[in-house]
């Protein structure tokens, strides 16, 4: 006999742990979602989840961009 295992069909959190907001583009450095999103996900319908989902990876380079301080210098040798 085999148990079947009752499994809901939602889009899961893309949480992974690291939670710290990017101070200028407003998003988790982790998950790339804003503090909206995280905070309403639980209650969000599984389409409005896959949406953000999808939006997600061209999020990314919101986070790759330089914020100030001294430019990188490049050896010559």
């Amino acid at each position: 006999m085999t148990d079947h295992i009752w499994k809901r069909d939602e889009v899961q959190s893309p949480c992974v742990k690291i939670c710290i907001i990017h101070p200028e583009a407003r998003l988790c450095t982790g998950c790339l979602r804003s503090l909206d999103e995280i905070a309403g996900w639980s209650r969000m319908a599984p389409a409005e989840r896959r949406a953000i989902m999808d939006e997600l990876p061209s999020r990314a380079p919101e986070l790759k961009k330089r914020r100030g301080g001294r430019a990188r210098v490049r050896s010559l040798d």
